[in-house]
């Protein structure tokens, strides 16, 4: 063979492999690389602790289809309000006369010792509350006076006093209580319930985030985000003002049949590679093609708030046109109504720093109080005089707490008031769907610096609502890349019994 011959058959040798696909190299390779595709799809099913296997298979075109849970659940569907930053408990729901006694005192040092904070240095002053508290209802549930229409339904609420995280920075807190993990990469709560139990109206996404407060939460999409679980289950962020989903009404000169046309083709290709090649995302593909086109005529229906009354407007306080946390809860009602499984509200705005006017506990926190406080009870009323408060979870919560302490790196601390991120104590609250109300859980000492009581584990706050979903948390698990994930990780964890009615 001359030199000519040889560079020849390496050009041909080089074409040929470089026309060779991955999915064409798994297929054909004797079984090994089908098996390890099929092993970290998860396609094996899913297994609990006993090794029990539960079964979530669906038909190919309806990966949302409901599918009974593991036992009778005592809530069917989610709304979780999480209020980004770190709202203050101290300002809200943990009374702490005692730290109002030492108020502009130095902080001891045994408060400081092996503690970690995000921007306190040297010896700060305590702080008591800002607000005067007092008890509402039957229960004698104490809250402060920011929140005058909640306080009306505490005997509704169970207030978790004792939560507490590992992390005191942002994103990560947000990412571990969405996730169950501070890294990325894995299912949020909301996408591990559409996985256990699809959603009733196939016309809607089964799980929809909307957000308030002029952005984001730190933590990003992967607060809803689906991780190794296939993307169909990830949550459909929608817009809160305009068009809910973009890009979702056809084109000009595109027909609604013409359409159709289009995707019941793509939906044969689809369904022709996922038959051979066994790859969620081909059902993704098609199922969100779909879904887009129903959404067409139901969606627009669910968010358009202008169908409800004037006098139901003014309850939620809702602003029309503009996007809002009461615009929010509102459409989060119409949704649930509708068959939506999970919805969640992200507002942005609660880092109570006292840097500025805007995040300080005396000015900014007062508005965002208000913001928050009528349509939630608005919601709450909705939900019980319809009876769907009975099988629909609440949850009311931030990614971690406040400290006891003033923030002092600020040098107009006597002008804003604020305090740094505490993820050692903070509360959260939960209504509806199986938990007692009128009941206080958890308990933190005299100046609500840590817990000495009841403590609850973001983790364990997840195997809780699992099993009010009507899971096992060992039992909703998904194999991938030979690993059997759950919600919970590996954590030892507990349901919390005490807070189930």
């Amino acid at each position: 063979m001359n030199i000519k011959q040889h560079n020849e058959l390496i050009r041909a040798k080089l074409a040929q492999l470089q026309s060779q696909t991955r999915r064409n190299f798994l297929k054909g390779s004797a079984g090994l690389g089908a098996s390890v595709f099929m092993a970290q799809m998860g396609l094996s099913g899913s297994a609990n602790a006993a090794g029990q296997r539960l079964d979530f298979t669906r038909p190919p075109t309806s990966p949302l289809s409901p599918l009974p849970p593991q036992f009778a659940p005592r809530a069917k569907r989610v709304i979780y309000m999480h209020l980004a930053g770190g709202l203050s408990q101290l300002e809200l729901f943990d009374h702490k006369p005692e730290l109002t006694k030492y108020d502009g005192k130095e902080c001891p040092d045994s408060f400081l010792e092996g503690k970690k904070f995000a921007f306190i240095s040297g010896k700060p002053k305590l702080m008591g509350s800002l607000y005067p508290f007092k008890q509402h209802g039957e229960s004698g549930a104490w809250m402060s006076d920011r929140m005058p229409n909640i306080a009306k339904h505490v005997d509704d609420i169970c207030f978790i006093k004792s939560m507490h995280c590992d992390q005191f920075n942002h994103a990560p807190a947000q990412i571990l209580m969405q996730t169950g993990s501070s890294q990325l990469g894995h299912a949020s709560l909301g996408a591990w319930t559409t996985y256990g139990l699809g959603t009733e109206n196939q016309n809607l996404p089964g799980y929809v985030v909307l957000g308030s407060g002029g952005a984001i939460p730190s933590g990003g999409k992967a607060l809803w985000s689906s991780g190794y679980l296939p993307s169909v289950y990830q949550g459909v962020h929608c817009r809160s003002e305009g068009e809910p989903v973009l890009y979702l009404n056809n084109p000009k000169g595109v027909s609604r049949s013409a359409r159709r046309n289009v995707l019941d083709l793509l939906k044969s290709l689809n369904n022709k590679d996922y038959s051979e090649f066994h790859d969620p995302e081909n059902i993704t593909r098609a199922a969100q093609y779909e879904m887009a086109y129903r959404m067409q005529l139901e969606a627009t229906d669910a968010f358009d708030i202008k169908q409800e009354s004037q006098g139901m407007r003014e309850r939620y306080g809702v602003t029309d046109g503009k996007a809002s946390f009461a615009n929010n809860c509102l459409v989060a009602r119409r949704l649930l109504e509708r068959g939506t499984r999970f919805v969640q509200l992200f507002d942005y705005g609660w880092d109570s720093h006292g840097s500025r006017a805007a995040n300080s506990l005396n000015f900014g926190f007062k508005d965002k109080c208000k913001e928050v406080d009528q349509p939630v009870a608005a919601l709450l009323s909705d939900l019980k005089s319809s009876g769907m408060l009975d099988d629909t979870l609440v949850v009311f919560t931030g990614e971690f707490g406040r400290t006891p302490m003033q923030e002092n790196r600020n040098p107009n601390e006597q002008v804003f008031k604020g305090r740094d991120h505490q993820p050692s104590a903070f509360t959260t609250w939960v209504a509806g769907g199986g938990i007692k109300g009128g009941y206080s859980h958890g308990e933190t000492d005299e100046f609500g610096l840590d817990i000495v009581k009841d403590p609850v584990s973001i983790q364990d706050f997840h195997a809780t609502i699992l099993y009010l979903l009507g899971f096992d948390y060992h039992a909703l698990s998904y194999s991938f890349q030979g690993l059997d994930q759950r919600l919970t990780n590996v954590h030892k964890c507990r349901v919390v019994s005490q807070i189930l009615a």
